[in-house]
């Protein structure tokens, strides 16, 4: 489930060369904060993809809620 979350996640982002250095900048829209710039488009989507995946283990960790992807709802639930 979590792979098809970030696949999904990863179709949203949005990709542009900067044109003050010819670099790619990288973002995928609603989740704030997961953006990367990088010199080449591959290295932009393997860093997008790594910020990805540190920023749904960091909501995790901190018991955030994450954005609702191609109807894949992760949620934390509480075990006792």
């Amino acid at each position: 489930m979590i792979t098809k979350y970030i696949r999904g996640a990863m179709r949203r982002a949005k990709y542009e060369i900067l044109p003050d250095d010819g670099t790619f900048y990288g973002e995928i829209h609603g989740f704030e904060g997961v953006f990367t710039n990088a010199p080449s488009l591959e290295a932009c989507l393997e860093e997008l993809a790594e910020v990805l995946e540190e920023w749904i283990l960091f909501r995790i960790h901190k018991n955030l809620p994450l954005p609702v992807v191609d109807g894949i709802e992760l949620t934390i639930k509480e075990v006792a």
